[in-house]
């Protein structure tokens, strides 16, 4: 079977930085890639979020409910998903995550729920939302399947798949897949800067990292589920709750480990990691060197031939300044991005 490149044909450019790895390089397994045409040529990706206390979960689930009831008409998402975690501080999260092909079709859409966002009943409630809303050049993005239909995320508002891609299987197969990296390092420069109280906005710098990671074992069978509950989802639990405790020590600014949820809290065998990234440099270092995350990935290279309806896999996206907001409204401080935001100095 012919090989192909992760960087679709209309995407690739003369590189003037190389791959990883050499040209006669052969991927250890079979992974795939989403395909969209040309005229996809930015998305947005928008996480709208709800926090409260146990006491007010009731309130909570109203307040999602009314979130997820705006992802309808003709300026609706494509896809949208919806999750639950409890964050460090133990305040309950729920996220509807909404994902549009077309940056005008959401424009409509974001104006239409404005005016609820922008009230005053915002601050006043008992629980808090927060709205992360990033938009990836089709050029700045990546993704990683292994399996090749029903995309969950970013896959499902692209048009079909690859066949069996090169890059994949090695250190820096991540950066190789993003169609940036032929010719940009994708280098952080700046800090993150928050102004307001109660309702804060934080305005992120260049090349902020995005990954989501994902499993789905809702259709596994007992051996396979054992498996992955058994063997898989603990070591990579201990990973994502290092990078939720501790990630300002490498670079993480946030990270969340969250379940697929119904509209009454209740979990469906679905998850994924969310996570942002001062850069992808620092997302790279601590997958190749941090002990959390050698033991998920050897766990992941143990058993990968062995997986049938166990499906598993990944988006990362970097962004422009410009092409992110960020904004918390009666969140605690470290909701997240506001954990590593500075106030700007006067002067």
């Amino acid at each position: 079977m012919t090989i192909e490149s992760a960087i679709d044909t209309h995407l690739q450019c003369p590189r003037s930085l190389s791959r990883r790895v050499a040209d006669d390089y052969q991927p250890p397994f079979p992974m795939f890639v989403a395909r969209a045409g040309r005229d996809l040529t930015q998305v947005v990706m928008a996480y709208l979020g709800v926090q409260c206390t146990e006491e007010h979960r009731d309130e909570a689930l109203q307040t999602l409910r009314h979130l997820v009831g705006s992802f309808a008409g003709a300026d609706a998402p494509a896809e949208y998903d919806v999750t639950h975690h409890t964050d460090a501080q133990g305040y309950d999260n729920y996220i509807a995550v909404g994902y549009w092909r077309d940056p005008a079709v959401y424009e409509r859409y974001a104006a239409g729920t404005e005016a609820w966002w922008a009230s005053d009943d915002r601050l006043s409630g008992d629980v808090g939302v927060f709205r992360e809303i990033v938009r990836p050049r089709a050029d700045q993005f990546e993704t990683l399947y292994a399996f090749t239909e029903d995309f969950p995320g970013v896959g499902a508002v692209m048009d079909g798949v690859s066949g069996e891609i090169l890059e994949h299987g090695y250190w820096g197969s991540m950066r190789d897949r993003v169609p940036l990296s032929q010719t940009s390092r994708m280098s952080a420069e700046g800090a993150l800067a928050a102004s307001g109280e109660g309702r804060v906005v934080v305005r992120a710098h260049d090349n902020l990292t995005l990954i989501r990671s994902g499993q789905d074992w809702a259709d596994a069978g007992p051996e396979e589920r054992e498996l992955y509950l058994g063997e898989i989802e603990p070591v990579l639990r201990a990973g994502m709750d290092f990078l939720r405790d501790h990630g300002a020590e490498v670079g993480c600014y946030s990270n969340r480990y969250v379940r697929y949820c119904d509209l009454d809290g209740n979990p469906i065998d679905k998850s994924y990691d969310i996570g942002h990234w001062r850069s992808m440099d620092l997302l790279e270092r601590w997958s190749e060197s941090h002990p959390t995350h050698l033991r998920i990935f050897t766990t992941f290279f143990r058993v990968v031939a062995s997986l049938e309806k166990l499906r598993l896999y990944h988006e990362v996206s970097v962004f422009d300044a410009h092409d992110q907001y960020y904004e918390y409204v009666n969140c605690h401080a470290a909701t997240g991005l506001l954990r590593d935001a500075v106030a700007p100095t006067e002067g």
